[in-house]
């Protein structure tokens, strides 16, 4: 199997499952669609290169994104599925160079993108001491996932990422609820899918807490106790994390920190980096 190993400098950090745009065709900038809003400044529909795709496959206003209206580039993370599509599946040949392709590709695109998350998440769950008794079963789902993303189009657009979704989640609960075991008691709150908009939580102790899937649009988290907190698919758009202490937290991505706030004094798990835009 050439699938990623457990662990290379974390989850977070392990190459095959980061973004390279370099080894990429500007997927993201052509395959996906966006609507005018405050996230992007422009309608785009699906399959239509972005303006700011250069011939080079590099966006030419990488450096001013935020500025230019474009922050949702900034958030979006594919894990690793570019470089995957338009060096693996697609042998390194472009659409550009290939344009009878690009249809495929740009169908391929989004379903290898949701198999590379959930390896980003499996890598982190076989990194939990506490779910060791799962890694086995885990590593198996993962090697399975992995030589899926290997196969050509036609297995990828015919894949079931819905039930695959739904194994991956099973295994991902149950990991979690060993992990978050490590928590004092009374810690462990369930806090799953839950409406935090704007919640005024500073300060509080959140350790071990099951935040997956929970609205925190705006929530006041500065300084809050995150460590063994779950938090994938929270939504963590303006939240402010300001001196909260996030390391240890559970299936945190890159794209959840670059939608909130943060500052120097906020503490992050390992692999994930602090995001420009935050305040020093």
């Amino acid at each position: 199997m050439g699938g990623a190993p457990d662990a290379a400098g974390g989850a977070a950090g392990n190459p095959e499952l980061r973004a390279d745009c370099g080894s990429c065709f500007g997927l993201c900038c052509a395959a996906l669609p966006f609507a005018a809003s405050a996230d992007f400044a422009v309608d785009k529909p699906a399959g239509k290169p972005c303006s700011h795709l250069g011939d080079d496959f590099r966006c030419g206003i990488h450096d001013r994104l935020r500025e230019r209206g474009f922050p949702g580039c900034t958030v979006y993370d594919c894990f690793g599925a570019g470089q995957k599509v338009s060096q693996v599946t697609f042998g390194g040949v472009s659409w550009r160079r290939r344009p009878e392709t690009a249809q495929r590709m740009f169908a391929v695109f989004p379903v290898q993108r949701q198999l590379h998350e959930l390896l980003r998440h499996l890598a982190e769950a076989l990194e939990l001491p506490a779910a060791r008794s799962l890694h086995a079963e885990i590593r198996r789902l993962r090697d399975d996932i992995d030589s899926l993303t290997r196969q050509e189009p036609a297995a990828l657009l015919e894949a079931d990422v819905a039930a695959l979704r739904a194994q991956a989640g099973d295994q991902l609960l149950r990991a979690s609820a060993l992990a978050r075991a490590d928590a004092k008691p009374g810690r462990r709150k369930n806090r799953r899918g839950a409406d935090l908009f704007g919640a005024r939580l500073a300060g509080a102790d959140l350790r071990g807490a099951d935040l997956r899937g929970a609205c925190l649009i705006a929530a006041d988290l500065s300084t809050v106790d995150l460590r063994l907190a779950d938090l994938l698919g929270a939504d963590l758009r303006d939240a402010d994390l300001s001196g909260a202490d996030l390391t240890g937290s559970i299936f945190v991505t890159q794209p959840q920190l670059q939608q909130a706030k943060g500052d120097a004094t906020t503490r992050l798990p390992r692999g994930l980096s602090r995001p420009a835009h935050w305040s020093v």
